[in-house]
């Protein structure tokens, strides 16, 4: 793949016009270029609270490992570019530059990483977030609390129903949290809306995939045909 990089000079409802600077004619008809894939960089520079962030995850992560902190930066940045950054252009990024977008998938990745290998930290990861929904379905994926990170289980937002067996009711798309004990029954005491407002957490729709994870029947899974 071939990168250039070019400038949007217009935006219109029909889409953008992008004028592209390039002097290769002779490789562009040899190859035939027709399609392009364009990555579109966030204008935004990163926040002072998205570097704090990043910053406070990095630390845990250095204080968990044993390594110093300026090694968990320059190997965490590395793995990300490697594994996650969406960017065409992969190159290594600086916490004191980057756009908005860069640095947000940069937190979300730690916050996998540290949900993944069941690092312990001061402060709540869903206060640390840029991602609410990608950090509740990785805690769904991994068992784990949303709000305190212990061990969590399954909690149905929705009512399924008074009397209704559980194993028989097809269950995908409804929404649901991963909860401790101690935080289940503090939701059914403050109600949704009051304890999503104080945590700053949100439902998220049940998949197959976090279906399987807590063991769901099939039933639960598939729906029925007459």
């Amino acid at each position: 793949m071939e990168i250039i990089h070019g400038k949007i000079i217009d935006i219109t409802p029909e889409g953008l016009l992008i004028k592209a600077p390039y002097t290769n004619i002779d490789r562009a008809c040899f190859r035939k270029y027709s399609m392009v894939d364009i990555g579109l960089n966030d204008g935004r520079y990163i926040s002072n609270e998205q570097r704090k962030k990043a910053y406070a995850l990095m630390k845990e992560i250095a204080e968990w490992s044993g390594y110093l902190p300026e090694y968990v930066k320059r190997l965490m940045k590395t793995e990300f570019v490697v594994k996650r950054m969406q960017s065409l252009n992969k190159e290594i990024f600086s916490l004191s530059s980057c756009d908005m977008t860069t640095a947000k998938e940069f937190i979300t990745y730690l916050i996998d990483f540290i949900i993944e290998y069941e690092i312990p930290t001061k402060q709540p990861l869903s206060e640390l977030c840029e991602d609410i929904n990608k950090y509740i379905y990785m805690c769904l994926l991994h068992k784990k609390c949303c709000i305190c990170g212990t061990k969590a289980e399954l909690h149905h937002v929705s009512a399924i129903g008074m009397g209704r067996d559980r194993t028989e009711v097809f269950q995908i798309g409804i929404p649901v949290l991963p909860l401790c004990r101690k935080h289940h029954i503090e939701w059914h005491t403050l109600g949704s809306n009051t304890f999503n407002a104080k945590y700053h957490v949100e439902s998220v729709k049940l998949t197959k995939e976090i279906a399987k994870k807590y063991n769901l029947t099939k039933k639960n899974m598939e729906v029925r045909t007459k």
